[in-house]
């Protein structure tokens, strides 16, 4: 059971809620709070204050007053029009996500929902009945808008559910796991809509993958340079604490480790020609690790913006105020999605140059793109072109969304962040990337074979064993996308060699 109360939501209970299934409830404490700013509002609506968001039409339509029996109608006519999204639904972890960060947001007690409100979408989450959520709409200015909306139809019985699976209409799916709709009472609506969950349940989940690929990357370079009998030199930590960025050196250190005891190394110790290795190889530890740095920095905006109140206005029942501001707006979120995204490219790009250095006979000194019989067999050649593709559509996509602003809502929403489309972008490139690296490992096992008798470390031998369980090695032309979407679906299942690693 993880307790929600706003504030110490972690990424691993993130994780845990998203891909396991924790159970949550709200936390004791925070429902005091949250009870406490639920009578700010209500104190306010008996008042009759002007006051966004309870009382008045949004965005643009603010100056408009709303009487007090139509206060409900307000809000539920809100999320409707507000259910404005396009494209292909959401996968069903990026909405987990949002579930559990609406209503961890909302748990802080400073956005005047009753404490029933977070109760129901943390219902919905327990018992996985996942709002069907459209993937395009969002601008990320007053948050992710139209994706909240989506998430909050089936709240009060509207819009579409996805249960094991299966898409129902909402009330159904609520009747099947013993849920009832809501009736959504002054300010619920707002709060519900108001925020970046959307962006930021993508971002985390883009998060969590890094952390297994930058280590990844690691282990597939090591292969790689060994395959390519290149020298560990360039990995001596004496280097590396001359420059001694934390991603660089804990790079370093297991490209080094992955190497030694190696007797494809010990081979061409005395008489290599080369003194030098190619950037893609020598600099491998000061490219992973910078963008190890950078995941590291986007961790701990993740970390803040998990545990913000992002919706508008925000309750302070402390001094029984109603304030109204800017925390919705993605900008955070967007720039951290930019530049986490250039940072998995260039761990694409580099990989890519490591697989042409591999392919490229006049070079690796293998035969002519890693195949025997060159010219009867093109080998991996046109592995190496998938993965240059690859590699020059992260680039296109590396092109920072948030620099995008376009005004909307009649200009009262002058500047938008782009958050939703950053973070978007950044889960095709994590995602290209990832085949990038899974070319590169393919291509690293056949060097290694093309070196036998010789044989590389225990854990590079391991890793190479493992794999040729999974694909025979490529001794004439066969089909090659089953060897190489194989061993992309590998990479989900190499916990076991990185757990080592830094």
């Amino acid at each position: 059971m993880i307790a929600i109360d706003g504030q110490s939501l972690t990424l691993a209970e993130f994780s845990d809620v998203v891909h396991d299934g924790a159970v949550c409830a709200l936390a004791d404490d925070a429902r005091t709070r949250v009870e406490a700013a639920r009578r700010t509002v209500e104190e306010s609506v008996r008042r009759g204050d002007a006051t966004y968001g309870i009382n008045t039409g949004f965005g643009d339509l603010s100056r408009m007053r709303i009487e007090k029996a139509n206060l409900a109608a307000l809000q539920e006519r809100l999320i409707l029009s507000h259910s404005a999204g396009l494209g292909e639904p959401l996968p069903d972890a990026v909405v987990r996500g949002m579930l559990l960060l609406r209503a961890n947001t909302l748990a802080r007690g400073h956005s005047g929902v009753r404490a029933s409100l977070i109760e129901a979408l943390l219902g919905l989450l327990n018992a996985g009945v996942l709002p069907l959520v459209p993937s395009r709409g969002s601008v990320g200015a007053s948050g992710d808008l139209a994706p909240l909306a989506h998430l909050a139809l089936p709240l009060i019985g509207r819009g579409e559910v996805r249960v094991e699976g299966r898409v129902l209409p909402a009330r159904e799916g609520l009747a099947r796991a013993g849920l009832a709709p809501l009736a959504l009472e002054p300010k619920e609506g707002v709060s519900l809509i108001n925020g970046t969950q959307a962006m930021t349940s993508l971002l985390a989940l883009s998060v969590l993958e890094c952390r297994r690929l930058v280590r990844i990357a690691d282990l597939v370079a090591a292969m790689a340079t060994d395959a390519l009998r290149g020298t560990d030199a360039a990995f001596d930590v004496r280097l590396h604490r001359l420059r001694p960025y934390p991603g660089q050196r804990a790079s370093a250190a297991n490209i080094w480790k992955l190497m030694q005891g190696s007797g494809i190394r010990e081979s061409h110790r005395q008489g290599d020609v080369r003194i030098q290795d190619p950037y893609s190889v020598r600099c491998a530890p000061q490219v992973h690790g910078a963008v190890r740095d950078l995941l590291a920095d986007v961790e701990a905006k993740l970390a803040i913006e998990m545990n913000s109140v992002t919706d508008n206005p925000l309750i302070f029942p402390d001094d029984d105020e109603v304030v109204s501001g800017g925390n919705f707006h993605g900008e955070p979120m967007a720039l951290a999605a930019d530049v986490l995204t250039l940072g998995v490219s260039e761990l694409g790009a580099i990989s890519e140059r490591r697989i042409e250095k591999l392919t490229n006979t006049a070079f690796s000194g293998l035969p002519p793109f890693l195949t025997p019989d060159a010219g009867l067999n093109s080998g991996f050649m046109m592995a190496q072109v998938s993965a240059a593709a690859l590699a020059s559509e992260n680039k296109t996509l590396s092109h920072p969304a948030s620099v995008d602003s376009i005004p909307t809502s009649a200009d009262k929403e002058d500047h938008v962040s782009m958050g939703m489309g950053a973070a978007l972008k950044l889960r095709c490139v994590v995602a290209n990337t990832s085949r990038i690296i899974a070319i590169e490992l393919a291509a690293a096992a056949q060097g290694i074979d093309l070196l036998r008798p010789l044989r590389s470390s225990a854990p590079l031998e391991a890793l190479h064993e493992a794999f040729r369980r999974r694909v025979s090695m490529l001794k004439e032309d066969r089909e090659m996308a089953p060897i190489l979407n194989t061993a992309r679906a590998f990479l989900d299942d190499i916990d076991g060699f990185i757990e080592g690693l830094e």
